[in-house]
């Protein structure tokens, strides 16, 4: 029987010596989602990961992979694609493959048969007789991503999957991403790349010194944080449109304006009296973007997220 969350992460801590990494932490991740596990250096994100493949264990709280707790065999039910390296670089490409496939419960012949596909299909075979510390770090990325879901696994956790990705090795892993997505597999992702997280991610989830600070679908999120705010195009009197009463602000230049509206303001009856002040070319609403979600609770720019924490 299918779970309806097949992770769910109940009250978890954990703490060293008087520094709380992770302190009370809940979320559940919906089956055949992309949930974004995003925050700051040091917020508690790889931590976290960890605990759910219990590479670490919380000192509090429970963490159950798809309805069953999570033990040391996460890693044949979960596709981990960690930040650090954890490739053996002396070994050939190919070898590691197929290594890393009955680890994971493959039989031999059938880790080499998806290792040799996957290889041709990320323009890898090339170089499968190759060892790993001759492959560019994207390559290496790559070879670790295969071994991710070399045993199809049905929830993948991906942290920081972007880093040192060039665009195009950016854009190929997000179509993967976006597949395993269609396929119904449930993926979490933890990234600094604001951009990124805004196309993949259905829910999110923001940790900010070690507890979670906002989480909600995006959608829910974007609309909660942007506000009664509208973007207009045109040519007239800046200061006239400030007078309107219910206008808290009027920000921009070159054409553009943003403009911040009291909450109890209709648009409707906004523009009816703008229109008599200023020529409206276009109006649209003002969507928040998750940087300056991030920025407003945060209180800070984005600059430095995913660099590994302490754990």
């Amino acid at each position: 029987m299918e779970v309806e969350f097949p992770i769910e992460v109940k009250n978890i801590s954990k703490r060293y010596d008087k520094f709380d990494a992770v302190k009370d932490l809940s979320f559940s991740v919906r089956r055949g989602t992309v949930f974004g596990l995003l925050g700051p250096n040091g917020a508690g994100k790889t931590t976290t990961i960890r605990m759910i493949m219990n590479i670490i264990v919380p000192d509090s709280g429970t963490i159950s992979i798809l309805g069953k707790p999570s033990t040391d065999s996460a890693s044949r039910v979960v596709g981990y694609l960690p930040e650090e390296r954890g490739l053996y670089r002396k070994m050939k490409v190919l070898d590691h493959l197929v290594f890393l496939g009955e680890i994971r419960g493959l039989k031999a012949k059938e880790a080499r048969k998806r290792s040799g596909e996957w290889l041709e299909r990320l323009s890898l075979t090339q170089w499968s007789g190759k060892k790993v510390e001759e492959l560019s770090k994207g390559m290496q990325q790559k070879l670790q991503f295969i071994g991710c879901v070399i045993h199809e696994p049905e929830v993948l956790i991906l942290d920081e999957p972007f880093s040192g990705l060039d665009p195009v090795n950016a854009r190929t892993f997000k179509d993967l991403f976006m597949e395993m997505k269609q396929k119904g597999r449930t993926l979490v992702l933890s990234t600094h790349v604001m951009e990124q997280a805004e196309k993949l991610c259905d829910e999110i989830g923001l940790i900010n010194r070690s507890k979670m600070v906002l989480q909600g679908s995006l959608a829910e999120v974007k609309s909660r944080y942007s506000g009664n705010r509208l973007l207009l195009q045109g040519e007239g009197d800046v200061n006239r449109l400030r007078a309107i009463p219910g206008v808290l602000g009027v920000h921009g230049d070159e054409g553009v304006l943003e403009v911040e509206l009291a909450s109890d303001l209709a648009r409707a009856d906004f523009l009816r009296a703008a229109t008599v002040v200023f020529n409206l070319e276009s109006v649209v609403p003002h969507e928040a973007s998750l940087d300056e979600i991030f920025v407003e609770v945060v209180g800070g720019p984005v600059e430095g997220l995913g660099e590994e924490e302490v754990a």
